[in-house]
């Protein structure tokens, strides 16, 4: 490598959400350089669950029949009580009608990382291993609009001139402290344990499974390989990570057994996030911007959806689409849900292992005479769906502007994710802006926008409306909606 480089994005951090935003901006077209101080990538498996959300992005990448290849299809969930399992609810009734993928994969991070690294490299990319980030300066012209108002001091004597930085660092971010970037939150008192366990015993093979206990909680999700689970739960006083018989000991109350270790970790639970996630030409994403408990498997799809969500605004600004403040959009519309997600599973976290008598009481008395009504009723009401919507990431909502327009607030579909219907998700795989059409709409209308046309039949089962047009962004939420051009014309980024 020179000792000296320039380029329009500069990503520190090789993990999910460095790797997946390499890959967007190749495939947009975008110079970047991808560095990490490591020697190469991840070899544990550490994250494991990929959300519906983050699905429709792997099929928009053309990457999606490899991940549904080569990982493990959670279709249902079943919530239990200490060796009671309540119900077994299959994700199809509660997801059908929100997305094809109706399901959790399980798809660890290692093999997240090797499937972006891998189409990295079909796109002419490529890691810059043994490269850690050791300065970060931005030019006050920056402000101005200096050409390339970053450098950054690399290991090895390299430097790397930047028109933007992004830290996909990690928790421990450097490129957050040399910003001086606050990352305030809360660590949790206990230490939680991490299992990939193999011919696993006692858990439906196919479930997520969740078994609540009088003070601690079992969380148990399918890898594949005939019966092999991760377990996740509460350390019992001290555990050494050499000897993982003081967990058997306490999983067993739950009716849980296993054969081989196939690796132990020890951990504690961290909820924090960042004070900004742009700072000038400087972004954060994953880990550096939010951490929070694996509640929910929640936390590496998040972070791919950061980089897929910046990837698009930046081809948008260096490309000359939009000018250099639509990025604010990125804090605008990321930090949000991320602080959703901390708050969320902060609560479920904290909820599933408080100990005093009000806890005892529900948990030991209540639950299991209420949770059987209640997961019976779970696929029955719109509640459960809106659960599934939440956890599968099918949900989020993006304000777009104006924001004073309060019906683009209540919009079921502006400010989305494209809501599937017949063709329409492939139509995304072009990554560009365009309008689609669904039922009887004059072509020669949506033709006035300025963009590439998709017209699709009357909608069933949507939320997407006869006769109307929408502008959908590259990274396939829906900017604007309307039975004319006009209101899409005036979204567009580049729109005077």
């Amino acid at each position: 490598m020179s000792s000296a480089r320039t380029t329009d994005v500069l990503i520190v951090g090789a993990g999910p959400t460095g790797l997946m935003l390499a890959v967007v901006l190749a495939r947009l077209g975008v110079d970047h350089i991808l560095v990490d101080g490591k020697s190469g990538p991840t070899t544990e498996s550490r994250a494991l669950g990929v959300q519906a959300r983050t699905l429709e992005i792997y099929e928009q990448l053309g990457l999606v029949d490899e991940v549904l290849a080569n990982g493990t299809k959670a279709d249902a969930i079943s919530p239990g009580f200490r060796k009671r399992v309540f119900a077994t609810i299959p994700f199809v009734i509660l997801g059908a009608t929100f997305t094809r993928y109706p399901f959790m994969q399980m798809f660890e991070q290692n093999k997240n990382e090797a499937l972006l690294g891998d189409a990295l490299r079909r796109l002419g990319g490529e890691v810059l291993w043994n490269r850690s980030l050791e300065g970060l300066e931005v030019a006050a012209s920056s402000v101005d609009g200096a050409d390339r108002p970053v450098t950054a001091t690399l290991s090895g004597g390299v430097t790397v001139t930047a028109r933007y930085v992004v830290g996909a660092d990690g928790a421990s971010s450097p490129v957050r402290r040399m910003r001086d970037i606050g990352f305030e939150g809360t660590t949790s008192a206990h230490t939680f344990y991490v299992i990939d366990a193999a011919e696993v015993h006692g858990l439906p093979d196919t479930s997520i499974n969740v078994r609540l206990g009088a003070t601690d909680f079992l969380l148990g999700f399918p890898m594949g390989q005939g019966q092999d689970a991760r377990l996740v739960g509460v350390v019992p006083g001290e555990l050494h990570n050499s000897s993982d018989a003081p967990l058997r000991e306490r999983i067993a109350g739950f009716g849980v057994a296993w054969g081989a270790t196939r690796w132990l970790s020890t951990y504690q639970v961290h909820h924090r996030l960042a004070e900004r996630f742009r700072d000038g030409p400087v972004f954060l994403a994953g880990d550096a911007a939010h951490v929070h408990s694996p509640v929910g498997a929640q936390g590496m799809n998040t972070g791919l959806q950061d980089a897929h969500n910046l990837a698009c605004k930046l081809a948008d600004v260096l490309q000359g689409r939009a000018d250099d403040s639509y990025l604010d959009r990125y804090d605008a519309e990321r930090r949000p849900v991320a602080k959703h997600i901390i708050d969320f599973t902060e609560r479920a976290f904290e909820n599933a292992i408080t100990d005093n008598r009000v806890r005892r009481f529900v948990v030991r008395t209540l639950l299991p005479v209420v949770a059987p009504i209640i997961a019976f009723l779970m696929p029955r009401v719109p509640l459960g769906r809106r659960v599934f919507g939440y956890v599968s990431q099918t949900r989020i909502h993006y304000p777009m502007p104006p924001a004073s327009d309060a019906r683009r607030r209540r919009d079921p579909v502006i400010g989305r994710r494209l809501p599937p219907f017949d063709s329409n998700h492939e139509a995304l795989r072009s990554f560009t802006w365009q309008v689609h059409t669904y039922g009887s709409v004059d072509r020669a209308s949506a033709a006035l926008v300025g963009l590439p046309v998709h017209a699709f039949p009357t909608p069933v089962g949507t939320p997407l409306r006869d006769g109307w047009m929408y502008l959908v962004r590259p990274d396939g939420f829906v900017a604007a909606a309307g039975v004319t051009a006009e209101p899409l014309v005036e979204a567009l980024p580049w729109h005077p």
